[in-house]
């Protein structure tokens, strides 16, 4: 068995794993690259450590487009298997990746019309809206703890990652040449006692494993205080009548918010400003999230027990028509806008902040981590400038970093997680999908908690395990 390492190599986004079994290929993840522009759109183009072709079978492990998002250009570019995920990620994946598709349609239209103008070759999107339908068809939803043989000789079982709606943790039991080895894929860890989803759930004891590393030398808040902190915040617009510009992603971190807001309210712990989540693809989500209270924690549970709707409450409002988002621009504080993409790369986020962060009086809140080279990093490091749509606007508004809403596992919370394995058996664990300083840090943890053998891949690496 060969194990190839293609994307989230010392790198956070593009998560892709390439298995290599009994003659047959397995892709574990098929993931977007997100960064510089440019550079992002034609890494992305281009499988050139592999034929799309000679893949049997694709296991997704969660609906975040750094893992799911150049699946339509892998089916246009040949792959024509199954794509094996959880019946909740397999409904995340088709919205998130039509929106994708929505985005990459209108980038090139509005691009080509400048390029035409100046004789230049025109730009073709990566996959289109056609393409995702086709992808569409090849969804194989599968039930947490459900063993399904996949090809000959390989078992895959999911089981609960904790991160976002129908996210796993992938457990692999491979037979070859007589001999059984059991892999596990960590996809992207949770963190316990966050509200809405459950903890993550420990796989199988395993051989070899590969591990997400995002923060594998960094430490959240505890989520405990986070209700308080979001009231602050909520009490400090009201009080100086301030908008909040939340950027967030569509999919688990605008819910989370959207619930947490509902509690603060409930409670009567900050004034009832109005709240506004601007974008058709939350709202979307947001209803495929009603269709899967088999993934809810407790505490989401009991509180859907005494109100009809989590995911709603007087003061919000979902905005989906373009002219009503336009409208905002021009309405007074306070108020809270939430609005994708969570990074600030793309979405209707970029014209709430063009409109709002030059105001020192509106504060601009980052809930999630922002990868190098986006717009949300260039905000998170407070830099005096940034660029939107090509402009520079002076970084005026007060930034407010929250990491105790993140839905990766910290540094601490990954430790404890693998020492729940059993070392006597495990032989190898690969890092991936960290920045490198991240895995310098987390590979020196493991080694301090005796764990023998840790990896950290470059991409286009191979393993024979």
């Amino acid at each position: 068995m060969k194990l190839k390492f293609i994307g989230a190599a010392k790198s956070v986004t593009g998560s892709m794993h390439l298995l290599q079994i009994n003659g047959s290929q397995i892709l574990l993840d098929c993931g977007l690259i997100q960064g510089k522009r440019k550079e992002s759109f034609e890494a992305n183009r281009n499988f050139d450590l592999f034929d799309p072709g000679e893949i049997d079978a694709v296991i997704l492990s969660h609906a975040h487009i750094d893992h799911c998002g150049n699946l339509p250009n892998l089916v246009r570019s040949g792959f024509d298997g199954p794509i094996y995920t959880t019946f909740a990620s397999r409904d995340l994946s088709l919205l998130l990746l039509k929106d994708s598709a929505h985005i990459q349609e209108k980038d090139v239209e509005f691009v080509n019309k400048k390029r035409k103008k100046l004789g230049k070759n025109l730009f073709t999107p990566l996959y289109t809206t056609e393409d995702v339908n086709v992808t569409s068809k090849m969804f194989v939803g599968l039930n947490y703890h459900r063993e399904q043989e996949i090809l000959p000789g390989v078992k895959l079982t999911f089981f609960d990652a904790g991160h976002i709606l129908g996210s796993s943790s992938v457990y692999l039991s491979i037979k070859e040449n007589g001999r059984v080895t059991d892999l596990g894929f960590s996809g992207d860890l949770g963190r316990p006692n966050l509200p809405i989803l459950r903890d993550p759930e420990k796989i199988p004891d395993i051989d070899h494993y590969i591990c997400e590393s995002t923060y594998g030398g960094r430490f959240h808040d505890d989520y405990e205080n986070t209700e308080k902190k979001m009231a602050d915040i909520i009490t400090k617009a009201a009080n100086r009548n301030a908008k909040i510009i939340v950027p967030a992603f569509s999919v688990g971190r605008t819910q989370e918010i959207v619930f947490l807001l509902n509690k603060i309210f409930d409670k009567k712990l900050a004034p009832e400003i109005p709240i506004f989540v601007d974008s058709p693809l939350s709202s979307n989500a947001t209803s495929v999230f009603k269709m899967h209270p088999e993934c809810f924690d407790y505490e989401i549970s009991e509180f859907l027990s005494k109100t009809k709707d989590a995911f709603g409450f007087r003061k919000l409002r979902y905005i989906t028509d373009v002219e009503d988002s336009k409208k905002l621009n021009s309405q007074d504080g306070p108020m809270m806008i939430i609005s994708s993409s969570g990074m600030a790369e793309a979405g209707r986020i970029l014209h709430h902040l063009a409109n709002n962060i030059e105001n020192s009086n509106n504060i601009i809140l980052i809930v999630g981590y922002c990868a190098e080279h986006t717009l949300g990093r260039r905000i998170v490091e407070k830099n005096p400038t940034v660029k939107i749509f090509g402009d520079e606007y002076s970084l005026n508004a007060e930034v407010i970093v929250m990491n105790s809403m993140s839905a990766h596992a910290d540094s601490n919370e990954l430790i404890e997680y693998c020492n729940k394995l059993d070392k006597g058996k495990l032989q190898n664990i690969f890092l991936v999908h960290g920045d490198e300083d991240q895995q310098d840090k987390f590979k020196k943890r493991l080694s301090e908690n005796n764990f023998s053998s840790v990896t950290i891949p470059n991409r286009g690496d191979e393993f024979e395990i």
